[in-house]
């Protein structure tokens, strides 16, 4: 079955017979996900320039218009943009694992560094009356 977007479902990945391309594939898009993750700042707009820089230009894993049809899509949707755009560029390449990859690689760096932030912090408590004299 023809598809603009080769990869969105399992069976065009699994139809290669090849376990290890699919998983090199999935790796391929963590792999990616994490290092935007660990280096992109700002907010959902900034993340689609650098998705579109990524993904479209260097990468080429889609055409600027398959690009620009997922941006707009996912416009439509509630919530942020950016994950919903890096979710399906991972659904694109490598199947819904691959958007499961997609979004754990972008987040990840994030949600570490908060865990590790909460729980090296000092816990917030209430100043009691003497101290407010």
């Amino acid at each position: 079955m023809y598809s603009p977007y080769p990869g969105l479902f399992l069976d065009s990945l699994a139809s290669k017979g090849d376990v290890s391309s699919t998983m090199s594939t999935l790796l391929e898009v963590f792999l990616q996900f994490f290092a935007l993750g660990c280096t992109c700042f700002g907010g959902p707009v900034a993340h689609l320039g650098y998705f579109y820089e990524r993904f479209v230009q260097r990468e080429r894993w889609l055409t600027a218009d398959a690009y620009s049809d997922l941006v707009a899509l996912c416009q439509l949707l509630p919530g942020p943009s950016s994950s919903q755009v890096g979710m399906g560029i991972g659904l694109i390449r490598a199947g819904w694992l691959g958007g499961l990859a997609a979004w754990v690689g972008f987040t990840l760096p994030s949600a570490v560094l908060m865990v590790l932030a909460a729980a090296t912090s000092r816990p917030w408590t209430q100043p009691s009356p003497n101290q407010l004299a």
